[in-house]
């Protein structure tokens, strides 16, 4: 087919979502041989093979799907390619995929609704930890331009790979925000969305050309970004001061949320471990004992673990999925607390380490913030 014709086809619809949950997924591709669907719809990650019918358009149809976000690509002879039919795409560091949203209960919580709007924001703030200027994203609450209000801050970190649009852009925080504040099931907060690769300023998109022409994203945000103190540090005695300054917020332990995914809850684990008296809400999702990354000192954690304990925090919640290749060390995680007496709350859901169970984890965190 050539190219006035491919453009005078008729256009594809795909992924097409069928009133019983079963969804088609179409592309044209005259030329190629083979293609398969590859995404979170499929448990174990599998790709399936797609038909190629007599008009030169690979079909194939799924389900059906539990109301959630999947996120899918293709790989047409071999290579990796998003769907050109569906606009709908999403980043989580250097993951770029095609978006699939099933309605239902949980994805009206995901979803665009007819509610008040809280405004996300990029803001720069220098580490002199860190050495340099980073930038992070707010998520101020509907209402918090005319207001005169002070508000309590969630500190909300993104997993290994990642950055700080991950949690908009795959997480969807600022509209599980307000729709749980429309219905009045969260209070209206900040939300502080940080990089937490302490070797980078910020998203590739935004960090400055002469860094990404030095060496390449994926290998600055390998650099030291998953163990160390750094960010930590940086977290408590850069970005806190600087949002105090800058936000109206309640500036105390009271106020203050910290909760992060798989990266994130290690320095989640590690910031509250080093910093007891800094937050009330603690919020860890898949992520276990950090034994694993070396250098590990038992007992020093378990001091630790005592101090913050003497703090008394309001909420100190562990997550993970049963699938999820951390789940052991979760296991782990949850033996020492209780060998310390550590009190902690587990939540335990399918599925393994994804966003499905980390934007599911946020709608049922959140209302238990500041409370």
């Amino acid at each position: 087919m050539n190219l006035v014709a491919q453009q005078q086809a008729a256009p594809l619809v795909s992924p097409e979502i069928l009133e019983d949950n079963f969804v088609i997924f179409r592309l044209r591709a005259p030329e190629a041989q083979s293609v398969k669907l590859g995404g979170t719809m499929n448990s174990d990650y599998s790709e399936l093979e797609m038909k190629k019918n007599e008009e030169s358009i690979f079909e194939i149809k799924i389900g059906p799907l539990i109301p959630d976000i999947y996120v899918y690509t293709f790989k047409v002879d071999g290579v990796t390619a998003l769907d050109p039919s569906n606009n709908v795409v999403v980043r989580d560091g250097s993951h770029i995929e095609n978006r699939l949203m099933i309605p239902g209960k949980l994805t009206d919580l995901y979803d665009v609704k007819d509610v008040p709007h809280g405004k996300v924001t990029a803001t720069w703030y220098l580490s002199s930890i860190l050495g340099m200027t980073r930038r992070c994203l707010v998520y101020t609450p509907p209402g918090y331009g005319k207001s005169l209000d002070s508000y309590p801050v969630l500190y909300l970190l993104h997993g290994g790979g990642g950055d700080e649009e991950a949690w908009i852009s795959r997480g969807r925080a600022n509209y599980i925000l307000d729709n749980l504040i429309a219905q009045g099931k969260a209070k209206p907060m900040i939300v502080v969305i940080p990089n937490g690769n302490a070797s980078i300023t910020s998203a590739p998109g935004d960090t400055p050309l002469e860094l990404l022409l030095q060496q390449s994203w994926t290998q600055m945000a390998a650099a030291g970004a998953m163990v160390g103190d750094k960010i930590p540090a940086s977290l408590v005695n850069d970005l806190i001061p600087f949002i105090e300054v800058n936000y109206r917020v309640k500036a105390n332990k009271q106020n203050r949320a910290l909760a992060g995914l798989s990266m994130g809850g290690y320095q989640t684990q590690l910031t509250t471990n080093l910093y007891p008296e800094k937050f009330d809400y603690i919020g860890v999702m898949s992520m276990g004992l950090y034994s694993m990354f070396g250098n590990y000192d038992k007992e020093q954690h378990v001091a630790q673990l005592k101090a913050l304990q003497k703090t008394n925090p309001k909420l100190y919640w562990v997550g993970v999925g049963k699938a999820d290749f951390l789940y052991e060390s979760v296991l782990d995680l949850r033996k020492l607390y209780d060998e310390v007496g550590f009190e902690y709350e587990y939540r335990e859901s399918e599925g393994g380490h994804s966003w499905n169970n980390w934007r599911m984890y946020l709608t049922e965190l959140a209302p238990r913030f500041f409370n």
